[in-house]
């Protein structure tokens, strides 16, 4: 959970993950998952994980609103490795008590 004073504080990475929500032609289902699941992640001090989180979140949001995309190009419109999502994504759907894909 996060606190609507979230919204305000990241409102520049929030900007970041419609830009790429935008390349990636999602719907605002995909995007709205998106933006709950990174501000629920969003790490407190680690600037650089910020970007990380915000892909991993993408790439989930569009998951599990039935838009989904690849990997690699999610990361691609997040400006990330395809490995730093492949890192992220399950950990992030299992701690916002989602069931991962069983393909």
């Amino acid at each position: 959970m996060y606190r609507a004073s979230d919204q305000r504080e990241h409102e520049e990475w929030l900007e970041n993950l419609e830009a790429a929500a935008d390349a990636l032609n999602l719907e605002s289902t995909a995007r709205s998952r998106a933006a709950d699941l990174f501000l629920s992640s969003m790490p407190e001090d680690e600037e650089r994980s910020k970007r990380a989180v915000m892909a991993a979140s993408l790439y989930v949001g569009a998951l599990v609103s039935g838009q989904e995309r690849s990997q690699r190009v999610v990361a691609n419109a997040a400006d990330v490795s395809r490995l730093t999502i492949q890192q992220r994504w399950k950990p992030m759907l299992e701690n916002a008590g989602l069931d991962a894909p069983d393909w």
